[in-house]
């Protein structure tokens, strides 16, 4: 039930598509509105003559399109990211557009530029079946006005989506590129993160240009620029912020991580399990040799209060197959594991399998915030 209540945070469940529920957060109630109320009135300077309610059922219709073109541009991010076997926890369509909320980070260059332009593609795909609609009707009608308008915002959302910084699709692209030329992800970041920065300064300079030049839609433009500017340097920020919590921290080895490993009776008493781990790893063995899981420390010490003689294995968190890292696994690939599993601990074997160690997720993060 927490899982559930978790992933509808920030929206209303509108429907689930692949098991991947969709939002609608509040916030695109309000673009949706603003939306209406500027397009209504190009209604009647298109179409003179048309009725008030007529437009604004117009207006309405655009909006609405328009958000489930948004939606259509996402689910291509999200089908493409199934496809290579990485799971989506969301989809949110908001204010300023949508968002995939894909769980794992791609692990190839080649997957992230697939991920990425696949929402493109289906907007302009969109562009062109509605364009080619509008190019088959009688110009100046309402329904040739919306036909015409949603094929254009396409080609628009298309266009904007491929500029070359994070956190746009075109930025991915790029950081798929440098990470294909130099084998390193975080340098492709690092060249995407500066072109996002470019393109809210060059969003900030249009705008200003708008109202230097007494545009008729400068300041609709200077708040819908700058307010995009904003949003694009946040999520660059955030992609620089994620890539360093990804990194493996340099000069650091698996090995001065890990804590020594300790094997004991699943039902040896938890108490004395605390006493003899004394810093240790404890992987617990029931009777027939198959290991019942990892000694949970804060577990234990309150099973202990309550109950000193149960067995530590009460006390246990289960060992699954996402919670154990080979000894020569790459540093990234294990960070990029422990960041996606619940768990607050994992076990290292060598490569017979044999238990080498415990790695605690907080020493990992320790020893990441310290390296940043």
């Amino acid at each position: 039930m927490a899982a559930r209540t978790s992933e509808r945070e920030g929206g209303l469940l509108l429907f689930r598509v692949a098991g991947i529920p969709v939002l609608l957060a509040p916030s695109w109630w309000i673009g949706s509105a603003i939306i209406v109320a500027f397009y209504a009135p190009l209604v009647d300077d298109i179409a003179p003559g048309t009725p008030a309610g007529t437009g604004l059922l117009v207006a309405a219709l655009f909006a609405v399109f328009l958000g489930l073109s948004v939606l259509a541009h996402e689910l291509g991010h999200c089908v493409a990211a199934l496809r290579l076997g990485l799971p989506v926890r969301r989809l949110r369509l908001y204010l300023l557009g949508g968002l995939s909320e894909i769980m794992r980070t791609p692990g190839r260059p080649s997957h992230e530029g697939l991920v990425a332009g696949a929402g493109p593609a289906v907007s302009v795909a969109l562009a062109v079946v509605f364009g080619v609609g509008g190019f088959a009707m009688t110009p100046g009608g309402v329904l040739w006005l919306l036909v015409v308008q949603v094929a254009g915002a396409n080609l628009v959302v298309a266009i904007f989506n491929l500029l070359p910084g994070l956190p746009l699709d075109g930025g991915r692209i790029v950081r798929a590129g440098v990470w294909a030329a130099t084998g390193e992800r975080a340098a492709g970041t690092r060249v995407a993160v500066f072109g996002g920065f470019a393109v809210a300064v060059a969003l900030v300079a249009w705008a200003l240009y708008g109202v230097t030049a007494g545009a008729e839609d400068r300041w609709l433009r200077f708040g819908v620029c700058v307010l995009t500017a904003w949003v694009v340097v946040a999520g660059a920020r955030s992609e620089l912020a994620s890539e360093r919590r990804r990194t493996w921290p340099v000069g650091v080895t698996l090995e001065d991580l890990i804590l020594p490993v300790l094997q004991l009776p699943a039902e040896s008493p938890v108490a004395d399990a605390l006493s003899t781990s004394a810093g240790r790893g404890v992987v617990l063995v029931r009777a027939d040799g198959v290991a019942a899981g990892l000694l949970d420390a804060v577990a234990a010490e309150k099973l202990a209060a309550a109950s000193p003689f149960a067995p530590a294995e009460q006390a246990a968190e289960p060992i699954r197959p996402e919670t154990v890292l080979l000894a020569d696994e790459p540093g990234e690939e294990i960070v990029e594991r422990v960041r996606g599993t619940a768990a607050w601990q994992f076990l290292v074997v060598d490569l017979e399998g044999r238990p080498a160690g415990v790695l605690r997720r907080e020493d990992l993060r320790a020893a990441i915030e310290k390296g940043v």
